[in-house]
C-alpha cells in the first residue's frame, strides 16, 4: 500500500466514529458552495440591471427595482456562504481535536505494551518527537487543511457546473489551462513530498541528539566536552536546515505559480468575453453581465487549486507524521502467554540452561551459558562492560527472549509465566536513576508512611535529605 493509502487508513481508523459530524460538515460545505458559486450570477444580473437602469434614465424611465433585488440576493447569498463555512469549521475543529486526542492516548498506550527492544533501538528524542512534532503536524493539518480541502474541492465542482450552465464557450475557455496547472502542481508536489519526508526524519534524529545531550549535560560540563557536543550538533542541524529549505522552496512555489496562472486565465477570459460581447449575438448589456460573472468564476476556479496547493505542504507533513506513527503502532507488543503460570514465590531456584542470545541477528552475545542459583543463595555476576551482565538481567525479566536454550523459575520457562506475575517477583535496580514525582506524592499522602520514611532516613543518616524533600 502506498504512503498516502496508509495515511488515509490511519486517519479513517481514528475518525470513522464521527460519521454524523462529517455528514453535517459535508451538508454545510455543499450549501455554502452553492451560495458562493451562485452569488456571481446575481452580481452579473446586478450589472445588467444597472446598465438597463442607466439607459432607462436617458429615456426618462426610472425603475431600479430589479437592480435592488439582485443586490439583496447577492448580499443574502454571501451571508449564507459565511454561515455554512462557520458551521463546517466548528464541526471539523471538534472532530480533529477529539481524533488527535485519541491518537495521543493510543500512542501512549502502545508504548506501554511494547518490548524493551524498541526503546533500546530508538533514541528518546525520536520517540518524543512523535508525540510532539508529528502529532502537532497532524493536528494542524486536520484543523486547517482538512476543512479547506473539502470546501475547495466542492467549490471547484460547483463552479464547473455553474459555468457550463451559464455559457458553454466561456466555460471551456476558463478551464482550458487546467491541465497545465495540474502538471505543474504534480511536479512541485512530488519534489515537496521527498524533502518533507527527509525533513521529518532528520528532525527526529536531531531531537534524539538534543535529548541525549540535555540528559547528560552535567557530564558534558564536568568533563569539558562542550566543544565536542557542539561539533556533534552542527551536522544534525545542517541536515535539518537543508531538507527544510528545499521542502519550503518547492512548496512555496506552488501558490505564486497557481496565482500567476489564475491572472493569465482571467485575462484570457476578459479578452474572449469582450470579443463575444462585441461580435456575439447577445445584447451588449447581457454580454457585459456575463463577462463579469465569468471573471468571478475564473478567479474562483483557480482559488481552490491555489488553496489546495498552498495547503499541501501542511498536509504532506501530516502524512509523514501518520507514517511515523504507523511505524510505531506496527511494532510488536510484548508477548504474554495465554493462561500463563502465576508465581506465588520461589521454591527451588532460577536456572539458565544452554542459553544463546544476541540483540542483533548474526551477532551473538551469550554463547551456551548455563547456571543454576538455588533459593537463598547470592550470586554476583562480575565482568567488564559488554560481558553480558545486564543481558542476563534482561533475560530473567523476559525483556528479551533467548535465541536458544531456556531461562526457568522452579523449572518453569519464563516464556510460560504470566509477565506481570514474573516482574512482580523479580526486582531489578537499573544503572539509570529515574525519579517519577507522582510516586513521591503518593507516598507523602499517608501520614503513617511519611513518619516511617523519616524514621528510616534518620537511621541511615539521611535526615537532611528528608527535610529538603
Amino acid at each position: 500500500m502506498s504512503e498516502i493509502g496508509k495515511a488515509i487508513k490511519f486517519f479513517y481508523h481514528y475518525m470513522k466514529r464521527y460519521k454524523i459530524g462529517f455528514t453535517v460538515t459535508m451538508l454545510a460545505i455543499i450549501a455554502s458552495t452553492y451560495f458562493q458559486v451562485k452569488a456571481p450570477v446575481y452580481m452579473g444580473k446586478a450589472i445588467t440591471e444597472l446598465a438597463k437602469y442607466v439607459i432607462g434614465l436617458t429615456r426618462g424611465v426610472s425603475d431600479k427595482g430589479s437592480f435592488m433585488q439582485a443586490i439583496w440576493m447577492l448580499l443574502l447569498f454571501y451571508v449564507l456562504t459565511v454561515v455554512g463555512m462557520f458551521i463546517s469549521n466548528i464541526v471539523v475543529t471538534y472532530i480533529s481535536g477529539n481524533s488527535t486526542n485519541r491518537m495521543r492516548r493510543g500512542l501512549f498506550g502502545k508504548l506501554q505494551r511494547m518490548t524493551i527492544k524498541f526503546f533500546d533501538s530508538h533514541q528518546d528524542g525520536d520517540i518524543l518527537s512523535r508525540f510532539t512534532s508529528d502529532l502537532d503536524n497532524i493536528s494542524n493539518a486536520l484543523n486547517q487543511a482538512l476543512g479547506e480541502i473539502m470546501m475547495n474541492i466542492a467549490m471547484m465542482i460547483g463552479i464547473i457546473i455553474m459555468m457550463f450552465h451559464e455559457n458553454i464557450s466561456l466555460a471551456w475557455v476558463t478551464i482550458a489551462s487546467t491541465p497545465i496547472a495540474i502538471i505543474i502542481a504534480v511536479i512541485l508536489i512530488s519534489k515537496t513530498r521527498k524533502y518533507v519526508d527527509i525533513q521529518q526524519d532528520e528532525v527526529g534524529k536531531l531531537n534524539g541528539y538534543i535529548n541525549e545531550q540535555i540528559s547528560g549535560q552535567k557530564i558534558v560540563i564536568t568533563n569539558g566536552l562542550q566543544d565536542e557536543a557542539i561539533k556533534g550538533f552542527l551536522p544534525h542541524n545542517e541536515k535539518v536546515r537543508k531538507a527544510t529549505f528545499k521542502g519550503q522552496v518547492y512548496s512555496g512555489m506552488l501558490f505564486p505559480v497557481m496565482n500567476g496562472l489564475s491572472l493569465v486565465n482571467t485575462a484570457i477570459v476578459i479578452f474572449f468575453g469582450g470579443w463575444l460581447a462585441l461580435n456575439g449575438d447577445m445584447a451588449r448589456t447581457t454580454a457585459l453581465g456575463l463577462v463579469v460573472v465569468f471573471v468571478q468564476y475564473s478567479q474562483q476556479f483557480y482559488q481552490p487549486i491555489s488553496q489546495i496547493s498552498s495547503l499541501y505542504s501542511m498536509f504532506q507533513v501530516a502524512i509523514t507524521g501518520a507514517k511515523r506513527l504507523n511505524e510505531t503502532f506496527d511494532e510488536p507488543d510484548e508477548i504474554n502467554p495465554k493462561d500463563g503460570k502465576r508465581l506465588s514465590g520461589l521454591e527451588h531456584g532460577v536456572a539458565l540452561k544452554n542459553v544463546h542470545f544476541g540483540y542483533n541477528e548474526g551477532k551473538e552475545i551469550l554463547h551456551d551459558v548455563s547456571m543454576n542459583v538455588e533459593k537463598g543463595h547470592m550470586v554476583a555476576l562480575v565482568g567488564p562492560t559488554g560481558s553480558g551482565k545486564t543481558t542476563i538481567m534482561n533475560l530473567l525479566n523476559r525483556f528479551y527472549d533467548v535465541n536458544e536454550g531456556s531461562v526457568t523459575f522452579d523449572g518453569v520457562d519464563v516464556r510460560d509465566i504470566d509477565l506481570k506475575s514474573l516482574r512482580d517477583h523479580v526486582g531489578i535496580v537499573l544503572q539509570d536513576s529515574v525519579i517519577f514525582w507522582e510516586r513521591f506524592e503518593i507516598i507523602l499522602v499517608s501520614e503513617n508512611r511519611r513518619q516511617r520514611m523519616k524514621r528510616c532516613m534518620r537511621l541511615r543518616n539521611r535526615r537532611i535529605f528528608t527535610i529538603s524533600l
